[in-house]
């Protein structure tokens, strides 16, 4: 990226994190273009984040978006390190300290739509499902993972690539797949 460019994307973030008033710790640092939609968004001290595809070449292939829909919140903590990762809460997503997300990870704390057919294509749809995402300290996931509303992923424990997690994962577990199953225990250092 050129200095130009940087510039740039510095000034479009700034923009866009005080246009949706994002309550922000010390030390940020964003590297490229992030997308930032609603409001009720807190990012730590010491968070870093990759939004772009020259910036991560595992998620490259989208940036790194923060969207809230109606009351919903989204929470990042401390020492935390995201690349071109999707966040979309109607409920609540919160992501402890020390935790590393990798390249293009999604988190959906909704549905978006009803499951039934008849209640989906009315307007508006009232009857969607949202239920809260918590991440603990020290998580990793792995790039191209989906976690679904209502999970929440144990201290240090470690979600393999590509994953999709619809059930809680307990602490200290290696959890893999479509759907993510327990693979092992994390190795005692």
């Amino acid at each position: 990226m050129n200095k130009g460019s940087v510039l740039i994307n510095n000034l479009i973030n700034k923009y866009q994190l005080k246009k949706n008033a994002v309550e922000l710790g010390s030390e940020l640092k964003v590297y490229g273009k992030l997308l930032i939609r609603g409001r009720n968004i807190k990012l730590g001290n010491k968070v870093r984040i990759h939004s772009s595809e020259t910036t991560n070449v595992i998620g490259g292939d989208t940036r790194t978006i923060l969207k809230t829909i109606g009351n919903g919140k989204i929470e990042i903590g401390d020492n935390c390190g995201i690349s071109n990762s999707t966040f979309v809460s109607q409920s609540m997503i919160k992501v402890d300290d020390n935790v590393m997300i990798g390249g293009s990870c999604k988190f959906y704390d909704t549905d978006f739509h009803s499951l039934d057919y008849k209640l989906r294509m009315s307007v508006p749809d009232k009857t969607i499902v949202s239920k809260d995402i918590h991440i603990n300290e020290g998580v990793f996931i792995g790039a191209h993972s989906i976690i679904l509303k209502g999970v929440e992923i144990g201290k240090y424990s470690v979600v393999g690539a590509g994953s999709v997690v619809a059930s809680d994962i307990p602490a200290g577990e290696i959890w893999a797949g479509n759907p993510a199953k327990f693979i092992k225990k994390v190795p005692k250092p």
